[in-house]
């Protein structure tokens, strides 16, 4: 008895916390609330018929010298709803002067839209025609969105860095040969990393080490459940050097896996083609695993390996099938006959995860006041082009309203805060050069929304080159305004709170880390098509160059290797989304940070160690 007197609101909801004093008497019963009714029903009676045996509860919590049953602190069920905003409306109108730099924009927009279509399609081919004829028809096996669209709820899905592995030194790998993302299943967001067997014959290069660790890295970071699509050969060994040895490459996957089995995120392994050398090891480690009958294989080492070694000639059925696995080693959990199947019994086990999603409801969010199309006149050709961010903010927010933070103060950074598809946000967004001013005021506005536990976009456009010092007064300025960028780095490197960044123009020089780059760990990085990514903007090598430097063939340089595309290529981002899209794919980031919350149980608790 006595277990509904509140201590504190420090336990879980649903249950209540045990009245310290005075001890049950053997034969009572210990009354755990399962219903607010129940609760407050018992505590009534226990207060009743033991109010001479208490002393008095004024004494024990606030000095009161009057009587009063003790209140039950729990949650009732009460659907939370976020305080009421009224945040101004940004003018975001296009005026005549702007309107030849917005054509300029324009022009360039259409024809780096252009460039990303032709990826897309590229990607799209996968390894060709003739690789994709014997996937299917020989191998009988089923395309790696084909798998998708089974595995995956009818809804769209993000998909990560889709041009990584185009334009690079030893040649194009599609997608990097895997396709990563994230997508519902049964309501869940989850990420998958599929391989694309068509593309090298499913053979692990460089770049799809980095892009599957990426996206174990994804879900590590906002907690999400991760399901592989496993059909692959193996390394490729002709670059072994640059998959085996060193910590961020192959065997890090393993690794990975064994840590976010530790954190409790979930990991479904599908066996729907070859698991050779290091990739079998991604099924047995994985807390659940699915295998495709006569299609899944898993073997350390192949029936050509085991005749050379031994001179047994044996099929890959008998050596490492899915019936193998199931029936004799114990390798998978489920066995498939199909690989429809295969995807049924997937979806089945994501369906058995301890969250517990709220209800879905028909949330009436604003829409910006200004068409979110014309986001490509306002993405800048180079940092000359650059127009207002005002103008971008207010084809991203809801309602284009935006609550600005010192808007007189710093005034080429604008801090403040929006929602964006219903989710409260903090925004940092470039307006100019990061002066000394505006880092001190972007330190300040990152410690206040990591206080306040509020997610952070950085919107990026930084100075294509790094501020000349020819005056002892302009020494003495940039002294203050490097130490002000330091604390600003600092601030963001050590907040706790989710982090989106989106370059819409370059990302140059030191002032990239203050505004979140790749290095500063964001939780989502997305280019522009239009975006430059180099430490020096091209055309502006001249002055850092030395004497014996040739100035041309660095711009020609920085040209070529600050594209959005050379950067998505090498995995330097998340990938190139659309202007338009940016809302849309930012909700959709927000929606899957914020999952984490549904997750029952998220720490593991350790057993007492008993001694004999």
């Amino acid at each position: 008895m006595y277990r509904c007197v509140a201590r504190s609101l420090r336990t879980t909801p649903g249950l209540c916390s045990a009245y310290p004093f005075p001890q049950p008497q053997p034969g009572s019963s210990d009354f755990k609330c399962t219903t607010k009714h129940r609760c407050m029903e018992r505590c009534a009676h226990t207060w009743i018929s033991t109010v001479s045996q208490l002393r008095p509860l004024a004494q024990i919590m606030q000095g009161r010298t009057h009587q009063q049953p003790p209140t039950c602190f729990m949650s009732t069920g009460v659907r939370r709803r976020r305080l009421p905003s009224a945040f101004p409306v940004l003018d975001g109108t296009l005026l005549p002067i702007h309107r030849h730099v917005f054509e300029a924009n324009l022009r360039n927009s259409i024809a780096c839209h252009q460039r990303y279509v032709e990826c897309t399609e590229k990607v799209r081919k996968g390894g060709g025609d003739s690789a994709i004829a014997r996937h299917t028809q020989r191998n009988k096996k089923l395309l790696v969105r084909e798998r998708l669209r089974l595995l995956l709820d009818q809804e769209e899905y993000l998909e990560l860095s889709p041009f990584a592995g185009l334009g690079l030194p030893y040649g194009d790998i599609p997608s990097a040969g895997c396709v990563t993302g994230l997508g519902k299943i049964n309501g869940l967001w989850c990420v998958f990393i599929a391989n694309d067997a068509t593309v090298k014959g499913g053979t692990a290069y460089p770049i799809t080490v980095k892009k599957q660790l990426r996206a174990q890295e994804v879900a590590i970071q906002n907690r999400l459940p991760c399901v592989y699509l496993v059909d692959s050969g193996g390394a490729f060994l002709p670059l072994q050097s640059e998959i085996f040895p060193d910590k961020n490459q192959g065997g890090r996957t393993f690794y990975n896996e064994a840590i976010m089995s530790a954190m409790k995120i979930p990991q479904v392994a599908v066996v729907c083609g070859s698991c050779t050398a290091g990739g079998a090891y991604i099924p047995t480690m994985a807390e659940e695993a699915v295998m495709v009958h006569r299609i899944g294989t898993i073997f350390l080492g192949g029936p050509p390996l085991v005749k050379a070694a031994t001179g047994e000639e044996v099929s890959p059925e008998d050596l490492g099938g899915a019936r193998l696995h199931a029936e004799v080693s114990g390798c998978v959990d489920h066995f498939a006959a199909l690989e429809t199947e295969a995807f049924d019994y997937t979806r089945n086990i994501i369906s058995t995860l301890n969250f517990e999603l709220p209800e879905e409801e028909t949330l009436s969010v604003e829409v910006p006041l200004h068409d979110v199309e014309e986001l490509k006149g306002l993405a800048p050709r180079d940092y000359s082009h650059s127009l207002d961010v005002r103008l971008i903010l207010s084809r991203l927010t809801d309602g284009s309203k935006f609550q600005e933070f010192k808007a007189r103060y710093g005034t080429t950074l604008v801090t403040g805060f929006a929602k964006i598809e219903g989710h409260q946000v903090g925004i940092v967004a470039n307006n100019g050069e990061l002066l000394y001013e505006a880092a001190l005021k972007g330190c300040h506005f990152v410690q206040l929304c990591d206080q306040r536990d509020i997610p952070l976009i950085f919107l990026q456009n930084t100075s294509p080159s790094p501020a000349l010092t020819l005056s002892s007064p302009q020494a003495d300025s940039h002294t203050n305004r490097l130490k002000a960028q330091g604390s600003m780095m600092s601030a963001v490197a050590c907040a706790s709170t989710p982090k989106i960044t989106v370059v819409f123009g370059g990302c140059h020089g030191a002032d990239s880390y203050a505004m979140c780059g790749r290095a500063f760990d964001p939780n989502f990085l997305f280019l522009w098509p239009n975006a430059r990514v180099s430490l020096l903007a091209p055309g502006h090598s001249g002055a850092l160059a030395g004497e014996d430097v040739e100035v041309t063939t660095i711009d020609e340089k920085l040209e070529e290797e600050s594209s959005a595309f050379f950067s998505s290529g090498r995995l330097w981002d998340d990938g190139v989304i659309l202007p338009q899209d940016t809302r849309k794919v930012l909700g959709h980031c927000l929606k899957i940070i914020k999952q984490q919350e549904y997750q029952l149980s998220t720490e593991k608790r350790r057993s007492p160690v008993l001694r004999i």
